[in-house]
């Protein structure tokens, strides 16, 4: 399978357009949204760069600190890529890790509202569903490489991997699970679920509440996926996505319920 083309003296990576036809996508839906309340929507196209080079570099950096054992096993380790630091910057090879791009792009969002004196909480909400919508169209970059797969299977819907993308130990399968498809089918559903909430429920939401769901929604079925991923990075013995999802999760519920026990609190005592 091509993981591109040629263009003149440039070679095209496939995963490289499909991750900025998922930043365009998200673009135009956080556009719509803005548009629909009566604010400039060219702000979304202002701050869209300030949000993709910091979700670039937050996804590569997770990448380069938690590389996955396939790579460590062939000496590609953290320390390999602090002693060469071009590699870093390869990222047509794959090697971007969604928690790394969520937080990267959040730290980018609060600076650009800082600097326009825009609300960091109305604008998180309002780019929630576009990362959930950005994300599941991102992962199909993982089929272009054929990576991030998950167990071998003989269901209908594994998809064949050519022999020099299998990982060690499975050299002998040649159908896995598309965990990439999952994933994606999950974002789509996230990102419904959010323009559901936002519409039907605004005038009990506060500020922020629908990035709360998404930090609820999305790990839940990211700790679920990550059962049948291969190849999971590991921190101390732990599966570092698993864990963080399930940290970030319960943090995230509880933060929800917490702020709107508050707000019921103040309503009776007023």
């Amino acid at each position: 399978m091509p993981d591109g083309f040629q263009l003149g003296p440039i070679y095209i990576h496939f995963y490289g357009v499909i991750i900025m036809i998922g930043a365009l996508a998200g673009a135009w839906l956080a556009a719509y949204q803005v548009r629909r309340r009566g604010d400039e929507p060219e702000l979304v196209w202002d701050g869209l760069f300030w949000l993709v080079i910091g979700g670039i570099i937050g996804a590569r950096l997770w990448h380069v600190f938690t590389p996955p054992p396939s790579m460590v096993a062939q000496g590609i380790t953290t320390r390999y890529y602090l002693t060469h630091p071009l590699d870093i910057l390869a990222i047509w090879n794959g090697g971007l890790g969604i928690p790394g791009a969520v937080i990267g792009g959040l730290i980018a969002l609060y600076l650009f509202c800082r600097k326009r004196g825009l609300s960091f909480a109305v604008w998180v909400d309002t780019v929630s569903p576009s990362l959930a919508l950005g994300q599941a169209i991102g992962r199909w970059g993982n089929f272009v490489n054929q990576e991030l797969y998950g167990q071998p299977t003989d269901l209908p819907l594994g998809i064949p991997i050519d022999p020099e993308h299998r990982l060690p130990g499975f050299e002998q399968y040649a159908h896995f699970h598309p965990t990439f498809f999952y994933e994606s089918l999950w974002n789509f559903a996230n990102m419904a679920l959010l323009l559901w909430l936002g519409r039907r429920f605004s005038d009990r939401l506060k500020d922020g509440d629908i990035f709360l769901v998404y930090l609820i929604v999305y790990p839940v079925g990211r700790f679920w996926l990550e059962f049948l991923r291969l190849d999971s990075a590991k921190v101390a013995g732990l599966n570092a996505n698993q864990t963080l999802m399930a940290v970030v999760a319960l943090a995230a519920a509880g933060a929800l319920v917490w702020r709107h026990r508050l707000k019921e609190q103040k309503e009776n005592n007023s």
